[in-house]
């Protein structure tokens, strides 16, 4: 399966493509959400897993920018913690359209348990509605 990492973290961005080899994937990986929705046109990747929080993109943008582009993507989102407003970054990235999420540091059993969930999401994961449902969470 091929797996596009999206994360501006050298480190994480390694580990986790690392990890994804050593689980039998094929890891392609991006330095930001920019260049991560680049190689979402080019590459086509099965599954993306992006971090939330990115300098050049963060990735709840990514996440709906995907989507916009590819409905039915099978998406993880990562973050090492955080809010905005009040709101759990997880829990917004899960409301933008991400199947799964994984809160870091994660080990390879948390990732191949998100990969998992991520294979079972639903082919249209009714991206319309979570735009609202989004909106409605941000709105208060």
């Amino acid at each position: 399966m091929r797996v596009l990492v999206i994360d501006d973290d050298d480190t994480v961005r390694d580990a986790v493509s690392l990890m994804l080899q050593s689980m039998g994937h094929e890891a392609i990986a991006a330095d930001g959400g920019i260049a991560g929705l680049k190689l979402v046109h080019a590459e086509a990747p099965d599954i993306i897993i992006t971090d939330i929080l990115m300098p050049d993109m963060e990735g709840i943008e990514a996440i709906f920018r995907i989507k916009e582009f590819k409905e039915d993507a099978k998406i993880i989102a990562m973050s090492g913690g955080g809010s905005t407003r009040g709101l759990d970054l997880l829990k917004l990235a899960h409301r933008a359209g991400a199947a799964s999420t994984l809160s870091k540091p994660f080990g390879r059993d948390e990732l191949t348990v998100a990969i998992a969930i991520a294979e079972r999401a639903p082919e249209n994961s009714g991206f319309h509605q979570k735009i609202t449902a989004f909106a409605e969470a941000l709105a208060g």
